[in-house]
């Protein structure tokens, strides 16, 4: 079994975050389902109080970096896009 790293970044949580946040928790404090639109803006995923995510692999930003039986990612933080204000990095096996 390998290991799998990537990266996501973070914006500020927005107006529209906000809401669907509030839409999550109130149909789990009521037991029900959470509406599949709800479900879609998350990503499948329970929202991330770091905020709004973005996948930053396929941004330019981002490229692979090897070196010496080194590997992993180097981010051009010029290149970020608008408004990220964290980076997080996931290694999974």
């Amino acid at each position: 079994m390998g290991m799998y790293t990537f990266v996501r970044g973070f914006r500020e949580p927005d107006e529209k975050w906000l809401k669907m946040k509030a839409v999550w928790e109130a149909c789990e404090e009521a037991a029900t389902d959470i509406p599949d639109d709800v479900i879609d803006f998350f990503d499948d995923e329970e929202p991330d109080e770091a905020g709004i995510t973005v996948d930053l692999e396929e941004h330019e930003c981002c490229k692979k970096y090897e070196a010496e039986g080194d590997s992993g990612y180097e981010i051009d933080i010029s290149k970020l896009p608008k408004n990220i204000t964290k980076i997080r990095f996931y290694n999974s096996w």
